[in-house]
């Protein structure tokens, strides 16, 4: 079973791009959400503390900062077990 991905994103972020096609090309399934809308900005910043993009949760975890940054802590999370 697969963890529930979300990537809150922009449209004009080359980083949530590259991090939106990395994760289609695995195959992997996310949700997404747009930091455009002051709504969901305003959602970030209660649930995670930061107002930047990308932000990847898997699950309960979070992570966030540039595509390189994130992309070996995102692929040890995926492969952990699902609880």
């Amino acid at each position: 079973m697969t963890p529930q991905v979300t990537v809150y994103s922009v449209p004009t972020c080359p980083d949530c791009r590259t991090l939106k096609a990395w994760l289609a090309a695995r195959g992997v399934a996310y949700a997404e959400r747009d930091l455009s809308d002051p709504d969901v900005l305003d959602e970030a910043r209660r649930r995670f503390g930061v107002r930047v993009a990308p932000i990847t949760q898997i699950g309960d975890w979070f992570v966030y900062g540039t595509f390189e940054d994130q992309k070996p802590p995102i692929e040890a999370r995926l492969q952990e077990p699902v609880a």
